[in-house]
């Protein structure tokens, strides 16, 4: 059985659009029920799918995710996953999106850390949802956020925001804690030296312009599949998505199986850093997956 796909090719995008007599853009509505199957909702049962268009011409899902046992601030709202999403993948801008559910204060303000985020056009479509109407037509998302705090209020207007290239320039340092009593021997050979390679360039990818401190995650899968997941940090502060999580999207995004499938992880982070992942990313890993073996590796600018 193929795995779902949470991303559909230009070609195809524009193949499916032209079938259905529909611009690309209105397509976007037609698969919102298809995103929504995808979510993980262990808690609420609630599922949010989320549909966008790039300017690539690709379309992206994004879904949300709950994690049994986990306060449910560390969930991952679908609007969330959509952005990561589009990071994984090197899109440039987001267009427009069909969502399944009004996006909450939270989404909305994630969404600001996208460039000409207030241009986005958004249209809530929901699905077998008797007590939401639909809207019309899209809309701009400044309709739903009309006077926003965003990164125009804390950064310059030449720092690059989630979705544009950009380098941290972050190298390992030449001192690291192996934690071996929290590692469960993973913490040597060649493959735990890949997936801390690959979590340095999560960190470097990372988008982290408010508190200088980035990271990056990367995971591994009993097949040596892995994933990589940067911190993602929000003008607003609460809104920010950890490096886990992150990399728990590209987990899911990527056609990972359940999550006691991840066997290996390692987060990159500066070595006292004002915020630091550690302890939270312990946790979390330590209840999606309780046999992965983690371990912390510090990084240092330059």
């Amino acid at each position: 059985m193929d795995p779902p796909r949470f991303v559909i090719e230009a070609p195809e995008a524009a193949s499916m659009a032209k079938d259905a007599g529909l611009a690309l853009t209105d397509l976007l509505p037609t698969l919102v029920g298809d995103a929504k199957c995808l979510a993980r909702t262990p808690i609420s049962r609630y599922h949010v799918g989320a549909v966008g268009l790039g300017s690539s011409g690709r379309i992206f899902f994004g879904v949300n995710l709950e994690f049994t046992g986990l306060p449910l601030h560390h969930s991952v709202h679908a609007e969330q996953f959509l952005a990561t999403n589009l990071a994984l993948h090197c899109e440039p801008r987001l267009l427009s999106v069909a969502v399944s559910s009004t996006p909450c204060g939270h989404c909305r303000q994630f969404f600001q850390e996208i460039r000409h985020a207030p241009e986005i056009q958004i249209r809530v479509f929901p699905v077998n949802d008797p007590d939401q109407e639909p809207d019309p037509a899209f809309g701009p998302l400044s309709r739903l956020l009309p006077r926003r705090f965003g990164p125009s209020d804390l950064l310059g207007e030449e720092v690059p925001l989630l979705l544009e290239p950009h380098h941290n320039g972050l190298t390992l340092s030449t001192r690291n804690p192996t934690h071996e009593s929290s590692c469960n021997g993973f913490c040597g050979g060649p493959e735990a030296d890949e997936l801390a390679a690959a979590a340095l360039e999560a960190a470097n990818e990372s988008h982290a312009p408010y508190s200088k401190c980035p990271s990056g995650v990367a995971i591994v899968d009993r097949e040596g599949k892995v994933y990589k997941g940067s911190y993602a940090e929000s003008a607003a502060y609460n809104p920010s998505l950890g490096p886990v999580q992150a990399a728990l999207v590209a987990y899911v995004a990527r056609g990972g199986g359940g999550y006691e499938g991840i066997v290996g992880g390692v987060l990159v982070e500066k070595e006292g850093a004002v915020v630091r992942q550690e302890h939270t990313a312990r946790l979390l890993m330590g209840l999606v997956s309780p046999k992965c073996e983690f371990r912390v590796v510090h990084c240092r600018s330059g």
